[in-house]
């Protein structure tokens, strides 16, 4: 149980001689809700469940019979298309950005959603925040990305593109060599999940401590204006949560976008 579930449930006030119930890793913690052929499914697997049938459904809605002057659905979709294929595919990839639109669709909208769910009444947490989440789109990601990079130039012209750069001084070469090894192998798929993780993470625990904290704090006494600031906090942090959880799903996507660009293009 969650300290928010916890004080919800309960008389716990700064006057009721109980302590503070901080929020912590406990808090991301859930229990198995079902267990399907032998997978159990907790709220935030189930969320993330929901998310993708979300976005699958809608787009299938949109685009299953597109018609020339388009309905409120199909619209909405253009919209989200028009977006993701001018501001990054096109934008960051060229021309060849078209034809993968759709992936980059994909994980916008699927990581968008689960970012949502933060605010969403009943749900209230967003999956992103699990760390396993990130890490498995970031996987994805940099698998694509190999792929690519192998398919476009061959194995020795792949292992040049992440590693090589040209008119490097030869001593230096080794030690490039390495660095570059190290950043584009090693780092873009883990700061790649970080990024997304930490951001939701840390927003989730915010609003969460302010939330308790307001309730908490509830007293006839002088406290009771305090509640109120932590109360208007946790809504601030709601609202500037918002606009986090977008630009996280951008700032995702275009550097997945980023990594496509790299690997079509030639060793540097």
């Amino acid at each position: 149980m969650s300290a928010l579930t916890l004080l919800a449930s309960t008389d716990c006030h700064i006057n009721a001689d109980c302590a503070f119930p901080a929020p912590g890793l406990h808090s991301f913690q859930f229990k198995p809700l079902f267990t399907v052929g032998g997978l159990e499914f907790t709220k935030p697997s189930l969320l993330a469940v929901i998310c993708m049938l979300i976005v699958v459904g809608f787009f299938w809605a949109a685009f299953a019979k597109p018609k020339l002057v388009p309905g409120k659905l199909q619209l909405i979709g253009e919209i989200g298309y028009q977006f993701i294929a001018r501001s990054i595919a096109t934008e960051v990839i060229g021309k060849k950005g078209k034809q993968y639109v759709p992936f980059l669709m994909s994980i916008f909208f699927f990581v968008w959603i689960m970012n949502i769910m933060a605010i969403i009444p009943l749900a209230q947490f967003p999956p992103t925040s699990h760390f396993a989440y990130p890490v498995a789109l970031a996987a994805l990601v940099f698998v694509t990305y190999m792929f690519l990079t192998f398919k476009t130039h061959g194995f020795r012209g792949g292992v040049k593109n992440l590693v090589w750069i040209s008119g490097l001084p030869k001593p230096l070469v080794p030690l490039m060599v390495l660095l570059e090894f190290i950043q584009n192998v090693i780092s873009r798929p883990f700061t790649l999940a970080v990024r997304l993780w930490a951001n939701m993470f840390a927003g989730h625990m915010l609003i969460v401590m302010f939330s308790i904290a307001a309730w908490y704090l509830v007293t006839p006494s002088f406290l009771a204006a305090a509640a109120g600031g932590s109360f208007l906090l946790a809504v601030g942090m709601t609202a500037f949560e918002v606009l986090i959880q977008f630009l996280q799903a951008y700032i995702f996507t275009l550097l997945a976008a980023i990594y496509i660009s790299g690997a079509l293009e030639e060793a540097h």
